[in-house]
């Protein structure tokens, strides 16, 4: 049995277990698909930036309770039943509060030094899938699907979602899931490039905390350096990303996890890695 410390988040709305050091973020909203609330977003962010942070984690893993992933923003919400304090804000005070929104949540992520799974048991749109894309890696229970669903509500999109599904898919799909808010089942999904694979809808959680676990167990430096390689690659040019990566690696044959990384070759046995 392996050891599972809960994490108080603050709410009900998200649950968050620290096991065998992958920290498992639950949105705990299944009555309402997991759309984002006021309580779930900010504890959200909260546990995004903890775990992220923490030593004692090595993966993130984000999935949803019951049958789906996240259903985006409270679409109720956006209509007469506004928050009030918010409708008096002025215009730039308005843009300013959701792009320090948007900061703290996929910029958040996206900006985690450890590899990050999203699992999706069932949909995730709009907000919800931009979440989702904000993870390094994605895979969908079968009956899952994404929406980008912006255009239903006449909105243009948040959460760095252009940006994010474009870098996915490539910029003429984005346009055809933006335009259209079709829904996409998991299959064409991982066609596309949109998630990295699917599983039956019961062995999602364990593929996913699996894959989690691996993840979590490798050497913590060389994984931190490996996603600043993958970022600059859609920065720089190849010389200056090129450049950035033996600098990276020159630094990496001085670690304590590198020479246990080669003994544990030679041996034929698992490495152990200390972070060091």
């Amino acid at each position: 049995m392996s050891n599972e410390i809960k994490i108080d988040t603050g709410t009900s709305e998200l649950l968050c277990v620290v096991r065998d050091r992958v920290a498992i973020i639950t949105l705990n909203r299944p009555e309402a698909r997991n759309a984002l609330s006021d309580n779930l977003t900010p504890a959200l962010r909260t546990m995004i930036r903890t775990c992220g942070e923490d030593p004692g984690v090595g993966a993130l893993l984000l999935t949803g309770a019951g049958e789906a992933f996240c259903a985006g923003g409270n679409v109720k919400g956006m209509g007469a039943h506004r928050d009030k304090a918010k409708l008096d804000m002025s215009f730039d005070d308005k843009v300013a509060d959701l792009q320090e929104r948007q900061r703290l949540l996929t910029g958040a992520l996206v900006s985690v030094r450890k590899p990050t799974i999203a699992a999706l048991p069932g949909p995730a749109v709009g907000a919800g899938l931009a979440i989702a894309m904000a993870c390094d890696i994605r895979i969908a229970a079968q009956s899952a699907f994404i929406s980008t669903g912006y255009l239903r509500v006449a909105l243009s999109g948040d959460y760095g979602m252009a940006w994010l599904l474009t870098r996915l898919v490539g910029t003429s799909r984005a346009r055809e899931l933006m335009f259209t808010s079709e829904k996409v089942d998991a299959l064409r999904c991982e066609h596309i490039g949109l998630v990295n694979r699917v599983v039956p809808d019961d062995k999602l959680q364990t593929e996913a905390f699996a894959l989690a676990r691996s993840l979590a167990e490798g050497p913590r430096l060389a994984l931190r350096y490996m996603k600043d390689n993958l970022d600059e690659a859609l920065l720089f040019d190849f010389e200056t990303a090129r450049d950035h990566e033996a600098e990276r690696l020159i630094r990496l044959t001085t670690t304590a996890d590198h020479k246990e990384a080669v003994q544990a070759f030679i041996e034929k046995r698992k490495a152990v890695f200390r972070g060091s």
